[in-house]
């Protein structure tokens, strides 16, 4: 017998702005930190801000014995080895060449696992909703997600073959600016289509998709025979 199923997006609003705050915190000051330091002192002064930046968040984390997130782990150590590299160069190229192919990277992740049953973009889903099982191998959603796999390695590829060209042919401060406004900007337009995208996909077969935080994925019927709360994994 047919179930109709209701999708929902659980708890959007606080992943986005969550996502929002990281965004800040990890990028958008650091290259702030950057680009004022090295205008009011040199390179050296702009990259010893944007690291000090970047282990300040780190040391108060530890101070206030919060949990400190593996991906600011990641990218602090990252930043490190491009400090020195930077330092040591003196070649602002050098040092945002590495984030640049970072988006190359990506692409390629997406692409490997597209032949898999789940790819690498149908696991970063299940940050925003959880599936209940009887969807979890739902052709639609497989197709939709190899599909959007696609639209994902290009939207990388695009915004690092526009970062390496802007790294190499305009200035460090039209670099930041447009590089930064037009990789978010691209990313963003691409997370509305992808999102318009999949509720189309699942309307095609019965499933509705609503936005909105609270909630659950599973049909109404089945919510009372749950041995864990609605969203749990």
């Amino acid at each position: 017998m047919h179930i109709s199923t209701t999708v929902q997006l659980s708890g959007l609003r606080t992943h986005l702005v969550h996502a929002g705050k990281k965004l800040l915190e990890t990028t958008l000051v650091p290259l702030g930190l950057f680009y004022l330091l090295l205008n009011l002192t040199d390179l050296t002064g702009g990259l010893l801000a944007a690291l000090g930046w970047t282990l300040a968040a780190v040391t108060c984390r530890l101070v206030l014995r919060a949990r400190i997130p593996a991906v600011l782990l990641l990218t602090t150590s990252l930043l490190v080895v491009r400090t020195v590299v930077g330092v040591v160069s003196q070649s602002a190229f050098l040092y945002f060449l590495q984030p640049s192919l970072q988006n190359f990277l990506i692409a390629a992740a997406l692409l490997v696992t597209v032949p898999f049953e789940r790819t690498f973009i149908a696991r970063l889903a299940d940050d925003f909703c959880v599936f209940p099982p009887h969807l979890v191998g739902h052709v639609a959603l497989q197709r939709f997600f190899k599909r959007v796999s696609l639209l994902w390695a290009a939207v990388f590829t695009a915004n690092g073959v526009g970062a390496l060209w802007m790294l190499a042919q305009r200035t460090i401060g039209e670099f930041l600016l447009v590089s930064t406004a037009g990789s978010y900007g691209l990313v963003a337009l691409a997370a509305v289509v992808s999102l318009l995208w999949f509720r189309r996909e699942l309307r095609g077969h019965g499933i509705r998709l609503r936005i909105g935080d609270g909630g659950s994925l599973l049909p109404t019927g089945l919510l009372r025979r749950l041995p864990f709360p609605p969203g749990a994994r």
